[in-house]
């Protein structure tokens, strides 16, 4: 290559290219947000109903397109190809569902104290969003984000990570099929040094929508918060279960283990802990070993194989310096711990599911994010003392708790500290309709997802007129 371009390697097979993308440069990024600002003057001009034809159109296109997309982001970063599929399909129920917003209510007539007036509230858009992106869910993700910012009539400059560049061109692709007129939504691949950091800083991006890291949030919220500018952060987690003396074992197990492990533990809603009752730890944990014993890794491609490689080098140096710290702080590997280096793997990026056991909620793996197939089981002596444990952390997102005793569910309802409660469920798992969003520092405040989208994408107008002078 030139220096001027990025290849994009397959992380079961790191001999194999898939492709290369080329890196955006600050130039460039004034160029997307001046069609974006021109874009926009039109754009807002359509109703919501118009606006979300568009969208429709779009969710039929990447249905009909789910399996070509859905190999390339396999290929790209790893997630088992029936994993991917389902999240590109996910992706055309997002579209859909806000295509149908662009037809409900974006204000309301309000009484007013002059008999005279007629006094309402109107919803309108902000203007050039910047959309910045991760690569754990390279369709869902951006189009929950994309899809609202455009029936709200904003658009968009995209800025997905660097891991799925090539994802991203075929679902901007999409978009462009659909009718979307130029200018409405942006795609520029490149470095959050380069790319991020000139958006958030641009003087014509009205908000800014995040997910990813904590501290690039941190980051982005400083810029934001200098320029007046409206942000949303959706950031890390160490997603807790709860399992009760009382709880159905087995599916607590078989749920717990899904939760850890799907999509290779890269989810932030990831399950990462779980909480056990002394009472029934040794039971649970053979169960809990049994359903993890049934998972075989390799290349997501495969449809026999049940868990992928982690998306990057990077990613598997950070997976696998977790478990030796583990290890070091005096954990016991229950199962795996091993990166997988045998010829059938091709040198990619693969590790073993781990469960680690003897963890006291003081160790590194009982408090950072990971975003691995690592999870870590803590004993403890009854209900009170998991709730405790479970809200010490500075995280907030999602969390499960195991039982049939429904005075327990709704204390854990009302009083863990997190934004999303699952009650006899994983930790994972989010629908169209639904606000998503974390607590304490997994997010900054504002929902994504359902009717509390518009919360994020537009702003009010207040009305008043006069019919008698």
């Amino acid at each position: 290559m030139d220096g001027t371009t990025r290849e994009h390697i397959n992380p079961a097979n790191p001999s194999q290219m898939i492709g290369y993308t080329v890196p955006a440069i600050a130039e460039e990024v004034n160029e997307a947000v001046k069609h974006a600002k021109s874009a926009f003057s039109q754009w807002k001009q359509l109703s919501p109903v118009e606006r979300g034809e568009v969208l429709r159109k779009a969710a039929d296109i990447l249905e009909a397109q789910s399996q070509d997309i859905a190999e390339t982001a396999t290929k790209e970063m790893g997630k088992r190809l029936i994993e991917m599929k389902g999240e590109v399909l996910r992706g055309a129920s997002i579209l859909r569902y806000y295509a149908q917003e662009g037809m409900r209510k974006l204000g309301e007539v309000l009484p007013s104290a002059n008999s005279q007036n007629t006094l309402y509230s109107v919803r309108v858009p902000l203007g050039v969003i910047s959309v910045i992106t991760p690569w754990n869910f390279p369709v869902a993700i951006p189009i929950w984000k994309i899809a609202p910012a455009l029936v709200y009539g904003n658009t968009v400059v995209w800025k997905p990570s660097q891991e799925t560049g090539i994802t991203a061109v075929k679902i901007a692709s999409v978009f462009e099929q659909a009718g979307l007129p130029p200018g409405v939504l942006n795609l520029l691949n490149g470095s959050g040094e380069i790319v991020g950091n000139a958006l958030v800083e641009h003087p014509e991006t009205a908000a800014i929508t995040f997910t990813g890291s904590n501290r690039v949030g941190r980051e982005l919220a400083s810029k934001a918060v200098a320029q007046n500018k409206k942000y949303q952060l959706e950031l890390g987690g160490k997603n807790p279960v709860i399992v009760l003396e009382d709880a159905d074992l087995d599916l607590a197990a078989k749920l717990t283990v899904e939760g850890a492990m799907k999509q290779t533990g890269q989810r932030c809603t990831a399950t990462s802990r779980v909480y056990v009752e002394q009472s029934i730890y040794d039971p649970f944990i053979e169960k809990l070993l049994g359903h993890t014993a049934l998972i075989k890794v390799g290349d997501g491609l495969n449809e026999a194989v049940t868990m992928g490689p982690v998306a990057s080098k990077k990613q598997f140096d950070t997976v696998t310096s977790y478990i030796r710290k583990g290890l070091e702080e005096g954990a016991e590997i229950l199962y795996g711990g091993n990166a997988l280096y045998d010829p059938v793997y091709h040198g990619g990026y693969f590790i073993e599911p781990t469960i680690f056991g003897q963890v006291t909620n003081e160790m590194t793996i009982a408090r950072e994010e990971i975003f691995g197939p690592v999870l870590a089981v803590i004993k403890v002596a009854g209900y009170n003392e998991a709730l405790a444990q479970a809200n010490d952390t500075i995280y907030g997102l999602s969390a499960s708790l195991f039982t049939t005793n429904l005075n327990k569910a709704f204390d854990f309802i009302k009083n863990s500290e997190v934004g999303m409660v699952q009650i006899n469920g994983e930790t994972g798992g989010a629908e169209p309709q639904a606000p998503f969003g974390g607590m304490k520092e997994s997010s900054s405040g504002t929902r994504e997802q359902g009717q509390a989208a518009m919360e994020f994408f537009t702003a009010y107008k207040t009305v008043s007129l006069t019919t008698s002078l």
